[in-house]
């Protein structure tokens, strides 16, 4: 998995690629931690995201959880097929903002 941040005043995007796993979970979590403070905006793009789990789904549910602890909003964006269809079986797009 690879992470890609780029900051523009209180915007923040995060472009992760590769798998989402158990193995990798960790590194995101760690860097959204450390970057989320300030944000106001958070996007998560996951254009090359090939696959998430559950440990995957549990880190994108603390960043909603976090920016909306301090007044942020968060976006997921560019969901590949088999990513989207886990976001739609385990109703994380009804309770995130999915473009």
């Amino acid at each position: 998995m690879t992470i890609d941040k780029q900051a523009d005043g209180g915007k923040l995007v995060v472009k992760v690629s590769g798998r989402l796993d158990t193995m990798t979970a960790p590194q995101l979590e760690k860097e959204l931690k450390d970057s989320i403070p300030g944000v106001s905006q958070l996007v998560l793009d996951f254009a090359d995201l090939d696959y998430i789990s559950s440990a995957g789904l549990r880190v994108v549910l603390g960043a909603q959880k976090a920016m909306t602890a301090q007044n942020g909003t968060m976006v997921v964006r560019n969901l590949n097929e088999a990513v989207r269809d886990v976001f739609d079986i385990t109703g994380f797009t009804s309770i995130l903002t999915v473009e």
